[in-house]
């Protein structure tokens, strides 16, 4: 039985006052009968002040993105060393927005999933279609384009190692949702994907859905078989509205 994650994306979203709110909030708000395992992945800056106030609870913390690079002159990166000095557990690692702003390649991904595997941190490999993309009905074939050249690169017991988050890019920030058909579609292509390479890692694989997930229709996406949890961007800046989804596990 595969644990439902949801992890926060707060972005470049907070302050230290706005964070003190909400991490005492979610400390309070997560309780032993939550089901979910909770994390959140704050901007760099702010991954210290994270770790002290959370410390000693059951949220664990990441980052937003890392270097392919172990260290050097690569002025304003960040080595997965430095967020596991910081007791960091995952790391965000191709999100759409640093694919389609920052001009990340399938190939500059698949490294840095790489570099997290090896370090000893969980990626959490996004994935997903533009609009365009899904019009034209290339859906699946960009999300295994996007999955493939890191299963090409680090093979099938480091993917095991991480988790996956579909994320349609039309989806994200624009109040639009998948319906959670469409999403369990994709989670399905996702899965079987991986099983024709390992049918156990497959199966045990942690498939996380974002896009505008929101506290009143989390529990009906989160029901759906190959669905198992959320990675939430605007909605986990509010403790109320990311308890909400991390109740529906």
């Amino acid at each position: 039985m595969r644990q439902t994650l949801v992890a926060g994306n707060w972005k470049m979203n907070g302050s230290q006052e706005a964070n003190h709110q909400l991490l005492e909030g979610l400390k309070a708000g997560v309780g032993e009968g939550m089901k979910s395992k909770v994390a959140v992945c704050p901007p760099a800056i702010y991954i210290a002040q994270t770790a002290e106030l959370l410390s000693g609870s059951s949220i664990a913390w990441g980052g937003q993105n890392l270097s392919p690079e172990a260290s050097g002159a690569f002025t304003g990166e960040i080595s997965a060393d430095m967020l596991l000095d910081l007791n960091c557990e995952y790391v965000i690692v191709g999100h759409s927005e640093r694919r389609a702003l920052y001009g990340e390649s399938d190939q500059l991904v698949a490294e840095k999933y790489r570099t997290a595997e090896q370090a000893g941190l969980t990626p959490i490999l996004c994935v997903g279609e533009l609009l365009g993309e899904r019009e034209s009905g290339d859906t699946e074939a960009v999300v295994a384009r996007q999955l493939d050249a890191v299963i090409d690169l680090v093979g099938m017991q480091a993917i095991s190692a991480g988790v996956i988050a579909y994320e349609p890019v039309w989806a994200i920030g624009t109040g639009k949702t998948a319906s959670p058909e469409q999403a369990q579609a994709v989670h399905a292509f996702i899965r079987a994907r991986l099983a024709e390479k390992d049918a156990a890692v497959a199966e045990s694989m942690q498939i996380l859905y974002g896009g505008s997930v929101k506290p009143g229709n989390a529990a009906e996406l989160f029901s759906m078989p190959d669905i198992d949890g959320g990675l939430i961007g605007g909605a986990s800046l509010d403790a109320e509205s990311f308890l909400g989804i991390c109740r529906a596990g």
